[in-house]
């Protein structure tokens, strides 16, 4: 962070605190139908101030695709409370920050930190209920990279083949003569910029196609991400560096799907079904009813923290192997750090960390993953100490300026309950 911004975040936290009641609830949506201000839509759900109701109940907007929880017993979760509110971490800004000052100012919805079995720390803000389901946007491609690899393990897709072998209607797009492990890493020469803010960049035009806003007029001819993927350009050669791109996941998902005959949500129905999970989750779907693979899944905070805790115990549940240990352990390997540290954006955002099978990967002081999304989700995994950790929230900005100082209060929570 330049020095310029350092004292920006630090009056950011002071503001943010200051103004924050963790025990308001949302006034959207009331009557029939809502006052015009108060009305969630289509148009404006990921739009502060809409976007706190908009990310728990996009199922009542967009059409949705079930994973469903099964007939499985909910998988029981013991409570050992700890006082992690007044833990400290130092902040970007250097500040000494808590952690319920972080929760408030970084816009928290639900945060859970779990041990094992046992939930530490589990707090709800904003008007969000256990039971309600919360957008985790690009926490999803984790989910899709594990699936993958789970394929991997099962002999039914093969890393060193190009996606078009897999899916023939890739040929002449970017994604064509990647390799699948290319995809799976983020190293695919593609003219593409993900940039949210942007209503012309290629990812705001990935938003479109599936269907996550209104197309505009000139954007309006990809009626699906099944025609959007092939219409990305290559640009440069593959490998040997990371550039994240939503699409590319999709397109690692369109080839796993091929690869096994089945859509990404009936795989991980299999394993969701076997959870103990509380609730359906569910993937918003595109105009052409494929999951969106990218960005689409919801699901509660706990059943989140279950499938965690399921990466955490190396593919095991209820004496059940669910996943491969192999699949989760060739994750945990992680990649060259060398090679994201090239990115800056990232690197600065997750330092130490590479990136592997769509997951940051922290090997710099233990076995740690991390999934994370935009406007303040994610998923964190301590593999050592069992530590999970859930934060979904509704900030304002797709990237924020507290995000860094999020990665830094999961480590340190992770840090201080390995002691």
């Amino acid at each position: 962070m330049s020095q310029n911004a350092v004292p920006s975040l630090a009056s950011l936290y002071v503001e943010a605190i200051e103004s924050s009641d963790p025990r308001s609830t949302s006034s959207f949506m009331q009557g029939f139908p809502p006052e015009p201000q108060r009305r969630v839509s289509w148009h404006n759900w990921m739009r502060a101030p809409f976007n706190q109701w908009g990310f728990r109940n996009l199922a009542r907007l967009r059409p949705s695709i079930d994973v469903q929880a099964g007939a499985a017993p909910v998988s029981p979760l013991q409570q050992a409370p700890q006082p992690l509110d007044q833990l400290h971490f130092n902040s970007e800004c250097g500040l000494s920050i808590s952690v319920i000052e972080h929760l408030l100012a970084s816009q928290t919805d639900a945060f859970l930190v779990m041990q094992g079995d046992t939930v530490l720390y589990e707090r709800y803000f904003n008007g969000q209920r256990p039971q309600d389901r919360h957008i985790m946007f690009s926490v999803t491609k984790s989910l899709i990279g594990t699936l993958g690899e789970q394929l991997v393990c099962e002999g039914l897709l093969d890393t060193a083949l190009p996606a078009a072998h897999y899916v023939p209607e890739l040929a002449g797009s970017a994604f064509a003569d990647a390799t699948v492990r290319q995809l799976f890493d983020m190293a695919v020469g593609i003219d593409y910029s993900e940039v949210y803010e942007d209503p012309d960049s290629e990812s705001s035009q990935y938003g479109y196609a599936c269907g996550f806003q209104p197309a505009p007029v000139q954007y309006g001819q990809f009626e699906s991400l099944y025609e959007y993927l092939p219409s990305l350009r290559k640009r440069g050669s593959h490998g040997g560096f990371f550039h994240y791109v939503t699409a590319t996941t999709e397109a690692l998902a369109w080839v796993m799907e091929r690869a096994c005959g089945r859509a990404c949500h009936e795989l991980l129905q299999d394993i969701w079904s076997q959870l103990g999970c509380e609730r359906d989750g569910y993937f918003m779907a595109d105009p052409w009813g494929r999951n969106v693979a990218g960005a689409g899944f919801s699901a509660t905070l706990r059943d989140m923290a279950r499938f965690g805790r399921l990466l955490a115990n190396e593919g095991r549940h209820a004496g059940r192997q669910l996943l491969s240990s192999e699949a989760i352990a060739g994750i945990l390997a992680g990649a060259d750090p060398a090679v994201y540290a090239t990115s800056p954006d990232f690197s600065t955002w997750t330092p130490g960390a590479s990136y592997r099978s769509q997951w940051y990967v922290f090997n710099d002081h233990s076995q740690a993953l991390m999934a994370g999304g935009i406007h303040g989700q994610y998923l964190f995994v301590d593999k050592p100490s069992g530590v999970v950790i859930v934060k979904q929230s509704s900030l304002s900005e797709a990237v924020s300026p507290f995000d860094g100082d999020s990665v830094r209060m999961l480590r340190a929570i992770a840090a201080h309950l390995t002691r």
